[in-house]
């Protein structure tokens, strides 16, 4: 509120005009000599003013009413002459699609007179069907090091195959062959120490350790798109040694699968046969061929249900074991149950279960595994009772991805590779001096712990680790021969430039334990198992892409230079270098 400072001027004004009328009158009325009192005049105070019992006037003229103005437009149309030009979309530049070849070649040579060779051809006929074929080689001319006897090796593959697609039904069918030769140069160590100096070079240099395997494969695979008959698979292979070794194997599993009550209902039948003939025995005692046989047939049914997230397989597996040379036939039944449920989406999926099988063994897959086997082997399928086993698998980000995983197994008749006792008796086969190995089997329960991690950074880099922990206890033999405790292994990849691109691996393998002796001495003790030292097993590789058909690279295998033992008496090559280049191609 403002005071109106006017009235208050007023006022003041008043007061002193009504003292100076008071005087003048005095002075008028005077008569003679009469004595005249001059009264004090009126000095007013604030506390004598009376208030003024109404609202002040505010003339604030942010206070007054606002008067409404009304606008009105004088519109009147204007001509014009623009016309806009057609809008246009902004271009985005594409990447150009790298092209698609059905076809390639790859040739390396490195030191140790290393050769890698590869050639993949695949040609449609038409629209349904195709033709293709592949062909691998893979040789090395020796030289490990403080090594007697000759160690180079051959391993050449040639694989065919013809297939066809139709609205219900996909169908191929593949020839393979292949040829492996290498060398038992494993000899023991202090080998022949017992002999002068000329006779253990005469000994050694009687040693033909150069030894070959043949195998011709047949196969077909059917599947079936809309029929309760989804697939059958067969196989049919013959494999043979250059002592006389052959074996035939013959494997056809179908598979059906339909619906009941909601529920997929899944059954596969298996047959599955071995059979082969070994020329000698190890000893040499035996007068007529060593043969082996036997049929597994085998009917796995099993059920998928899936609610309230958890997605539950039950089954089980049903085998009747034939052996055909002997009388231990047996019926087996194992569990076959696989659970799993998501905790925490994509991010944590918990997986438990309990499996089992009838695994057939054969002359070949022991080959494949270690080419140093003596031909001479005992072959017998593994029963492989159980295994239990819980797990956490999922992802820790968009990009990475883990695994770990606990189990417990419990196998009867479990192979497991040995080294083969030995003399240095010059009428010994070329596979009888401690340079081969065999067969053994136990009973084995194994506790293992593993885990892998998996990580794509971007589309540029990528890693990969993974380890297992093994503990095993046997029931008969002294260890768990050539089976280590600790695998490790590691793997990045990344693309230095859009041309440049490189990658390493990493592996370690921990201690194992083999043993053999030398049936010539009469031992006091008998001697303590080896341990197989643990090795790593460096790798690395660089590649240029000189254009989408030609790349060019390098390999850099055992970086270490590391001359581990990865069999018993039986090192590896040293630091190798492998370059080459790839090509890509139609017809």
């Amino acid at each position: 509120m403002k005071i109106n400072f006017k009235n208050i001027i007023g006022l003041g004004l008043m007061l002193v005009v009504q003292f100076s009328f008071a005087q003048k009158k005095e002075k008028e009325d005077a008569i003679g000599s009469e004595v005249v009192n001059v009264v004090k005049p009126y000095s007013p105070t604030v506390s004598d003013a009376s208030k003024i019992q109404e609202s002040p006037v505010l003339d604030d003229e942010g206070n007054a009413k606002k008067e409404k103005i009304n606008y009105t437009i004088f519109s009147f149309p204007v001509a014009s002459t623009f016309t806009p030009a057609k809008g246009k979309a902004e271009g985005v530049e594409k990447e150009a699609k790298e092209k698609f070849y059905n076809n390639y070649a790859t040739i390396g040579f490195g030191n140790y007179r290393n050769l890698n060779a590869e050639l993949f051809v695949n040609q449609e006929l038409g629209n349904n069907d195709y033709v293709g074929g592949m062909f691998r080689h893979f040789s090395s001319q020796g030289g490990v090091y403080n090594v007697k006897l000759d160690n180079w090796f051959y391993d050449t593959a040639l694989d065919a195959f013809y297939g066809a697609n139709s609205d219900n039904l996909a169908w191929n069918i593949d020839l393979g062959y292949q040829n492996l030769v290498y060398n038992w140069y494993g000899l023991p160590m202090g080998f022949g120490s017992s002999l002068s100096e000329t006779d253990r070079n005469t000994l050694i240099g009687s040693i033909d350790s150069k030894h070959a395997y043949n195998g011709i494969s047949l196969g077909a695979k059917m599947e079936f798109y809309n029929s309760p008959f989804k697939e059958i698979s067969m196989k049919y292979n013959y494999f043979t040694d250059s002592f006389n070794s052959s074996e035939n194997r013959f494997y056809v599993k179908p598979s059906l699968k339909f619906d009941v009550s909601d529920q997929s209902v899944k059954t596969d039948i298996i047959v599955d046969y071995v059979g082969g003939t070994f020329k000698k025995n190890y000893e040499s005692t035996n007068t007529e061929a060593v043969k082996y046989g036997f049929t597994n047939v085998g009917l796995v049914p099993s059920f998928n249900i899936q609610e309230n997230g958890w997605d539950v397989n039950l089954g089980a597996k049903l085998f009747y074991s034939i052996d055909q040379q002997g009388n231990d036939n047996k019926f087996l039944v194992y569990p076959n149950i696989n659970v799993s449920y998501p905790v925490v989406e994509d991010l944590m999926i918990f997986y438990a279960g309990a499996e089992g099988g009838l695994e057939q063994n054969s002359y070949m897959d022991f080959v494949n595994d270690n080419p140093f086997m003596s031909p001479t082997l005992t072959i017998k399928p593994t029963d492989k009772q159980y295994d239990i086993f819980a797990g956490l698998k999922g992802k820790l980000a968009s990009s990475v991805s883990y695994n770990i995983k606990g189990s417990y197994t419990n196998e009867r008749n479990k192979a497991l590779y040995k080294s083969q006792d030995y003399t240095e008796n010059v009428v010994n086969e070329d596979y009888a001096f401690g340079n081969s190995f065999q067969v053994v089997y136990d009973d084995v329960k194994t506790v293992r712990f593993s885990g892998n991690l998996k990580a794509d950074f971007s589309q540029n880099v990528s890693f990969g680790l993974g380890g297992t922990f093994s503990s095993y206890k046997n029931a008969m033999q002294q260890e768990a021969w050539n089976l280590p405790t600790v695998e490790i292994n590691s793997s990045l990849d990344f693309n230095i430039t859009p041309k440049w691109f490189a990658g390493a691996k990493v592996f370690y393998v921990g201690e194992r334990k083999d043993m053999q002796l030398n049936s010539d001495i009469v031992y006091v003790t008998q001697p303590d198992p080896t341990t197989l030292k643990s090795y790593f097993d460096v790798n690395a590789h660089l590649g240029y892409k000189y254009n989408s058909q030609i790349t060019g690279f390098v390999k850099l295998n055992n970086l270490a230079n590391n001359s581990y033992q990865k069999w018993m008496n039986y090192p590896v090559q040293g630091f190798q270098v492998l370059v080459g280049a790839n090509f890509k191609f139609d017809f």
